[in-house]
């Protein structure tokens, strides 16, 4: 369980890290640079348009075209 909580920290940390804007696009060659492990999330967020954000506690990522996501920090209507 600890590791568990570790992982979803780090993850979120790493998020935060790399969306300074609140709204970013990055790459997912850097996500994995910077150690983010993508099977650990602790929510998901589907879209009325069926897009998934995944979450990290308020910290999320939207899955983009060419091996791409867009960062964003979680708002009260999301």
């Amino acid at each position: 369980m600890r590791n568990v909580n570790n992982t979803l920290r780090k993850n979120r940390r790493i998020l935060s890290k790399l969306n300074v804007n609140k709204k970013t696009k990055v790459s997912e060659k850097k996500l994995k640079r910077e150690g983010f492990n993508f099977e650990y999330y602790t929510n998901i967020y589907e879209t009325k348009k069926g897009s998934k954000y995944f979450f990290c506690y308020d910290q999320g990522y939207l899955p983009i075209d060419g091996g791409f996501y867009t960062l964003v920090e979680k708002q009260d209507y999301v």
